[in-house]
């Protein structure tokens, strides 16, 4: 761990599309030793997307996403699940859904955290199950990942994002169910299990969102 670097500020100072492949390897890191390496992510495109919370504007659940990059964007969703965003941009209301970690240190504490599933890869395989895990809620919410004021940071140990990570749509989403932003570490086993009913992913390249963004990174399952 005293090898690990925060991912710096201008890292996170683009398009979602552009940061969420290269968050693949990254590791989320809490304060009190719980890691985890962050194998799948979904990018959000704020007005550009009618699947972002930001889509219709600010409002005081997402004002988050409207701030500099490199914070954290927390939200509660079904109920009973606390979801953990990283902002991208500044202003836009852009993010980087955190789907799925591996956990790699202060396992005890997330098996804990988890109420001891019998699996490992069933620790952090999704969302709800990440931000649990991870202990993260509401008071999150705003948190700076970059020089981790409330604990929790994303850092790297120098391994490098896939060259060809799997590429597909989003997942549990009812509009903009077309764009392939959600990626993964290939053949991982601590990636998310898809919803039934979401569509597969397309086996056409991504093509560019607009002129001046650049298509979506990976291969296609």
């Amino acid at each position: 761990m005293s090898r690990w670097k925060p991912v710096p500020r201008k890292f996170y100072l683009r398009h979602p599309t552009e940061v969420a492949p290269e968050l693949l390897n990254k590791l989320l890191v809490r304060d009190d030793g719980r890691a985890g390496r962050i194998v799948e992510v979904e990018a959000y495109s704020g007005a550009d997307d009618p699947a972002a919370h930001s889509f219709r504007g600010k409002t005081a659940r997402n004002a988050t996403m409207f701030g500099e990059g490199g914070h954290m964007y927390v939200y509660f969703t079904y109920g009973m699940h606390w979801c953990a965003n990283a902002v991208c941009g500044k202003g836009q209301g852009w993010g980087v859904l955190l789907r799925a970690i591996e956990p790699v240190a202060g396992i005890e504490l997330m098996r804990e955290a988890r109420g001891h599933p019998a699996k490992d890869r069933d620790i952090g395989s999704g969302p709800g199950k990440l931000g649990q895990a991870m202990g993260i809620d509401r008071a999150l919410d705003g948190a700076d990942l970059v020089r981790g004021d409330r604990g929790i940071r994303i850092m790297s140990d120098g391994l490098a994002p896939p060259d060809e990570p799997v590429v597909g749509p989003r997942v549990g989403i009812r509009h903009a169910v077309e764009q392939p932003w959600r990626w993964h570490v290939p053949a991982h086993a601590h990636v998310s299990r898809t919803r039934a009913g979401v569509p597969p992913p397309s086996r056409a390249r991504p093509a560019k969102t607009t002129p001046t963004k650049k298509p979506a990174r990976g291969r296609l399952p």
